[in-house]
């Protein structure tokens, strides 16, 4: 893909990453094309899946979710119907923010927040624990955020 984006868009990429709410008119302003080649650039971007959306970041302290902790999880069977099932499982999972399949001895890792430890706490111990499948469960409080760049590196 990498190979049919030129300057501008890879400029139009990063523009965005840095700030998803600017009108077409900034944005065109900034990587130096006028409004309308540069919505039908942004248009074709989207299509073309580059761009997956747009969303506002959220301070999850701020909202009350003080906690932070990864859950490294162990299944007893790896089979892709037991994977698939595992995954349609933490869909349904309101603490659980983030999920990735792993090689190695762990299957997943499940990032998570929470308003608290006790509720931190019920969910390991009643419903990650509790779910089917699932072998073994070792977590880890996080102390800080040490950094949180929630995009993808674009060199120009």
């Amino acid at each position: 893909m990498k190979a049919r984006l030129d300057a501008i868009d890879w400029h139009i990429l990063k523009e965005l990453q840095q700030d998803g709410r600017m009108t077409n008119v900034e944005l065109a302003r900034r990587v130096g094309i006028s409004a309308p080649p540069c919505l039908r650039r942004v248009r074709a971007l989207e299509e073309a899946g580059l761009v997956c959306g747009y969303r506002t970041l959220l301070d999850e302290k701020q909202l009350g979710y003080d906690v932070t902790a990864f859950a490294m999880v162990g299944l007893h069977s790896q089979t892709e119907a037991d994977l698939v099932a595992f995954e349609s499982q933490v869909e349904n999972w309101k603490l659980v923010r983030e999920s990735y399949m792993l090689s190695g001895e762990v299957d997943f890792l499940l990032k998570c927040i929470a308003p608290d430890l006790q509720s931190l706490q019920n969910f390991i111990i009643s419903e990650l624990t509790a779910a089917p499948n699932v072998d073994s469960v070792r977590t880890a409080l996080t102390i800080r955020k040490t950094k949180d760049l929630p995009i993808v590196p674009i060199d120009e």
